[in-house]
């Protein structure tokens, strides 16, 4: 039987509205211990907000990150998978697109996220990249 996303995937993913500051997105990452949150607009997906995107869009940049919005420095066109999805659609969509997650979403929500970590725990549990994604976050 075919794996899906729905089984690998990180359910109640971290969101934030469009509008939250990009201090605010940084300090729940920070306190999460995450790399991302997705971005919506009244529940529905917009966008994706990375740890990176903050540094080479926003400080890199100058701009000030009470002042600026989430909006302004995400990603907002997102790749997606739907939770019924195969496995190896999600690693498809991966490899072509050069992904690192990709959120999961249902009728436009995000429900979850698929992580190259969450591939390589369940395809390779023994691999450095399964150890990594394994380990706590650093602080």
């Amino acid at each position: 039987m075919t794996q899906t996303v729905r089984e690998l995937m990180t359910t109640e993913p971290v969101t934030v509205e469009l509008r939250t500051s990009a201090t605010e997105a940084a300090r729940r990452m920070r306190d999460l211990g995450i790399g991302d949150v997705l971005v919506t607009d009244d529940g529905e997906l917009r966008g994706v907000l990375t740890d990176r995107d903050l540094v080479v869009r926003g400080l890199a940049e100058g701009k000030d990150p009470d002042k600026t919005t989430v909006h302004a420095l995400c990603s907002d066109e997102v790749v997606t998978v739907a939770p019924d999805d195969a496995v190896d659609h999600a690693i498809y969509l991966m490899s072509t697109k050069a992904l690192r997650r990709l959120p999961v979403v249902e009728e436009g929500r995000p429900i979850g996220v698929v992580s190259l970590g969450d591939l390589a725990m369940e395809r390779d549990p023994t691999s450095a990249l399964a150890d990594i994604s394994a380990a706590e976050p650093n602080q």
